[in-house]
């Protein structure tokens, strides 16, 4: 044991002056793009050092790029080629311009053909609505013209406080008569069960409510005027009706004449008969 540790140490020294003679002995690392110079001087430190390979001491070294020779230290650059050769790697290779791609006119999509189909049919529905709101609007304002004008009309036909006119007893008569001339010609044929009730109704209108009778004749006289053929009708009637009562009217007067004539001869025989007897 004692001899293999002796043997160690003692190899211990050769194998440090062979490391150290490999690190003289080492090539040095150069740039390849170094100045000449540089790689000159580089070389010639080695030999001084610890000798170099044949061939290698004082000689200068090339780049590695053959294309390219660097300038050397002592040349100066010349004054033309500086600015243009900065120019060249200053300025980036100029790329053609590709062609621009024409743009081809889109067409609208499923969705804008949905929106604007719900457009249409949502402004569709809503003529419609206008439309049903505006009629609702016309007829119930036709029907409060038509219930003013109906209560207008019948509050029209009452007769004035001046008047001193009521309806209320006037009406009932009225109506008895009415019933009175049904009950009359209830074994009569149709043409006196329709006419005669009516008739006694409307004398005794105009002898109970004259002025309601005369508002009731003017307001159907006005709505005859809107048909000139039955208004032309009902001036005829009344005009016939109005000579049929003054002939009625002639005759009973002259009936009463005979009448008269007849009794005041029939006095007179009577007494010159009696004047006779005495």
């Amino acid at each position: 044991m004692a001899a293999r540790v002796l043997l160690q140490r003692r190899s211990l020294g050769p194998l440090a002056a062979i490391a150290l003679g490999g690190l003289a002995f080492a090539p040095a690392t150069a740039l390849a793009e170094g100045p000449v110079d540089k790689v000159s001087r580089a070389s010639t430190d080695h030999a001084h050092a610890g000798g170099a390979p044949g061939g290698l001491i004082g000689e200068q070294k090339k780049p590695i790029y053959d294309g390219f020779d660097d300038p050397s230290a002592n040349d100066a650059p010349s004054p033309a080629a500086s600015p243009v050769s900065a120019l060249q790697f200053s300025q980036p290779p100029a790329t053609q311009e590709e062609p621009k791609k024409e743009k081809r006119p889109r067409g609208p999509s499923p969705t804008d053909r949905l929106a604007t189909q719900v457009g249409k049919v949502r402004m569709a529905l809503h003529r419609v609505a206008v439309r049903a709101e505006n009629k609702v609007n016309e007829t119930m304002d036709s029907a409060f013209s038509l219930e003013q004008s109906f209560t207008n009309t019948i509050a029209s036909l009452a007769p004035s406080r001046e008047s001193g006119e009521k309806l209320m007893p006037g009406t009932i008569y009225v109506l008895v008569a009415a019933m009175a001339g049904s009950i009359v010609t209830r074994n009569r044929n149709l043409l006196l069960r329709s006419t005669i009730p009516l008739a006694l109704g409307v004398g005794a209108g105009w002898t109970v409510l004259p002025v309601t009778m005369r508002n009731i004749s003017d307001l159907s006289w006005r709505y005859e005027q809107r048909f000139p053929a039955v208004a032309e009708a009902h001036v005829n009637i009344r005009e016939g009706i109005k000579k049929s009562v003054s002939f009625a009217k002639a005759h009973g007067r002259v009936g009463v004449q005979y009448v008269d004539d007849k009794v005041t001869g029939a006095r007179e025989a009577v007494e010159a008969w009696v004047k006779q007897g005495k």
